[in-house]
């Protein structure tokens, strides 16, 4: 596995709006930028749109920025390296390249809402840019382990209601019934919500 993967499938192909995802990194008016969060609307009688704040990789400016309808929009020239997440403290986070075993730390508002789905261990993708770690990408789903939850009540599971659960990292998710603390569950990390019971 080399160092650095660069996907040469990214070169050509443009996002649409619904897949400016934060963790994304895209080009606009020739400079680099990651996305750091996005919103997707749609008013009634008109077109879709995502409102995205974006960071400039060059500059560390941060920047919002609604995209419209059918707009497409370059990804940016970087990077991919397999990390493990280590631990945050006082506002960083710590990851480990498992590569080199070097270790380096992205603040918190550049991990931003995807804290959420990291825990100790973890295995995700870091972003790099001119060799430096900019932001990570989550896979599309993460096992989680349920860590409070009421119990479920006996004969509730026919009607599949659902009761709220706090996970390991601390993210808290609408469950069916029949999931119990210490089950462990698939998370979908584009929208939060529970999947499957693993």
């Amino acid at each position: 596995m080399t160092d650095i993967q660069l996907l040469p499938t990214l070169r050509t192909h443009m996002y649409v709006i619904t897949e400016l995802k934060p963790g994304r990194a895209i080009t606009l008016d020739g400079q680099p930028y990651l996305i750091l969060s996005s919103q997707f609307g749609r008013k009634s009688q008109s077109k879709a749109n995502m409102q995205c704040k974006l960071k400039n990789l060059k500059t560390g400016a941060v920047v919002a920025r609604n995209f419209q309808g059918s707009e497409q929009v370059e990804p940016a020239d970087v990077g991919y390296r397999r990390v493990q997440y280590l631990y945050s403290s006082g506002g960083a986070f710590t990851f480990m390249d498992l590569h080199t075993y070097d270790q380096f730390d992205l603040r918190d508002d550049v991990i931003g809402e995807q804290a959420q789905y990291l825990v100790d261990g973890q295995e995700v993708d870091v972003l790099v840019f001119e060799e430096k770690p900019i932001g990570i990408q989550l896979p599309a789903t993460v096992d989680l382990k349920v860590i409070e939850t009421p119990p479920g009540v006996r004969g509730d599971t026919a009607q599949g209601g659902t009761k709220h659960a706090t996970l390991e990292s601390g993210l808290t998710v609408n469950i069916p019934l029949f999931v119990n603390e210490g089950d462990t569950i698939k998370v979908n990390t584009e929208t939060g919500e529970y999947m499957a019971r693993v």
